[in-house]
């Protein structure tokens, strides 16, 4: 019978480990994720996918607002949205720990300098034209003699910096203002997220958007480096935003077209 009983005593060592382990689990991703006491949240509003501001009292909403707030409401601390208008200079505030968490794009070049969750969105680049460009489809864009309009430190530019052979890239100081800067200064194509630029063709004549995209992007939730526990928290956290229909839920709230939850992991 000694081994029945070392077998009990070990069930009860190893539930009594995993209950230890449970109660400290809280304590390191608030120490990680909001080390000032409030979790500093970058929104940016360059991607209308992610955030935009309400037209009557200017406050942040989208699904990373959306985000941003059930982690702090999880979390047990105030959130402070912190406010941007590029990627690239997202990419920047956590580089500095300026921020907590923030949504950006999975790039190679990005994971650099961050920790990244899995996705929790999947979204399309596309490429606007005039209407009387000759530019017909995605695989004509990368010629001679093609300039493209992309937005500063966004995923397209670092996308299609990697990518290009023959076209050449011009660069917008934000994603919002790639369309002017397109007509601006005479350009070939605009690059940028499909919904921002049918946004443009709508409010500006004689524009169209090429069929199909040239790229997938997956949006995820990005960390200071050396928040190992804090990022591991946040990626459990977004598995289960997608598998609760949270994030499903967010995008029909704020009335998103053409972005797709991210599978789970």
């Amino acid at each position: 019978m000694r081994w029945v009983a070392s077998l009990i005593l070990a069930a009860h060592l190893g539930i009594a480990a995993l209950l230890a382990s449970c109660a400290s689990q809280p304590a390191a991703p608030v120490t990680e994720l909001a080390p000032t006491g409030k979790l500093r949240a970058a929104i940016n509003f360059g991607n209308p996918i992610l955030a935009a501001k309400d037209a009557a009292t200017g406050e942040p909403g989208g699904v990373s607002v959306d985000l941003a707030r059930e982690l702090g409401r999880r979390l047990g601390v105030p959130v402070e949205l912190v406010t941007f208008n590029a990627a690239g200079r997202v990419v920047e505030a956590v580089k500095a720990a300026q921020v907590d968490i923030a949504f950006v794009a999975i790039d190679p070049v990005r994971g650099n300098d961050m920790l990244q969750t899995p996705p929790y969105v999947i979204i399309e680049g596309a490429y606007l034209v005039r209407n009387d460009s000759p530019i017909r489809r995605n695989e004509e864009v990368d010629r001679p003699g093609n300039r493209i309009a992309v937005g500063n430190g966004s995923a397209y530019d670092l996308y299609l910096t990697r990518e290009l052979k023959a076209a050449k890239l011009v660069k917008a100081p934000t994603s919002p203002a790639v369309t002017d800067l397109f007509l601006a200064q005479n350009l070939e194509v605009a690059a940028g997220v499909r919904q921002q630029l049918q946004a443009d063709a709508k409010r500006l004549p004689g524009l169209r958007l090429l069929d199909g995209r040239f790229m997938v992007i997956q949006q995820a939730m990005g960390l200071p480096k050396g928040r190992e526990a804090g990022a591991r928290y946040v990626s459990a956290f977004v598995e289960e935003m997608k598998s609760s229909g949270f994030v499903s839920a967010a995008l029909q709230r704020h009335g998103i077209e053409g972005a797709l939850v991210a599978p789970a992991r």
